[in-house]
């Protein structure tokens, strides 16, 4: 395979846009962690989720500090389209209309894990880079990657619960097996 060197003014350029990207996630993941710590108010998960939002604020934070290291400012433009996703991702019913679905825990928490694992692989690109670049402190991403871990891990729990609540046997409201198909 052939060696490809991306010119020094693109790469700043992509990487603006790499964590722009990131930057939008994470203003979306924000406001959906404290939609799921306050729909879980009360509960253990509850306590876990309203932790990992703080951490969450914490880790779009670091991100906007550690762009604004690299010269790069956060598009607004982005941010808004986070926030406007995330609100329309609010509305699936998964279901029901005017009560909380259980399903909506299982949704819920797959999109706050899937969101954690992308900001792993934003702290791991930006480790790699830290390598050769010394306005990036690696020991510092290297704690932020084993944070997402954690993160992750623990909502992967919290998600596995969910779903044995909502969909196991005994927990259903309705038929659990799917009817043969006539004739």
């Amino acid at each position: 395979m052939e060696e490809h060197r991306t010119p020094p003014a693109d790469r700043q350029h992509l990487l603006a846009i790499y964590l722009n990207d990131h930057y939008a996630g994470a203003t979306a993941g924000r406001a959906r962690f404290a939609r799921a710590a306050r729909s879980h108010r009360g509960s253990d998960a509850g306590q876990v989720l309203a932790r990992l939002a703080r951490e969450v604020a914490e880790d779009k934070d670091t991100l906007l500090r550690t762009m604004r290291a690299l010269g790069v400012e956060p598009d607004r433009r982005l941010q808004a389209l986070g926030r406007a996703a995330e609100a329309a991702g609010a509305l699936k019913t998964n279901g029901r209309l005017l009560r909380r679905s259980p399903l909506s825990s299982v949704v819920e928490l797959e999109l706050l894990h899937l969101g954690v694992l992308g900001k792993g692989a934003v702290w791991r690109a930006l480790r790699e880079l830290a390598l050769t670049d010394e306005r990036l402190d690696a020991e510092q991403l290297q704690e932020l990657v084993h944070r997402a871990d954690r993160q992750a891990a623990e909502l992967e729990a919290l998600r596995r619960s969910a779903v044995v609540e909502a969909l196991g046997p005994g927990h259903s409201e309705g038929p659990t097996a799917v009817p043969p198909r006539a004739g």
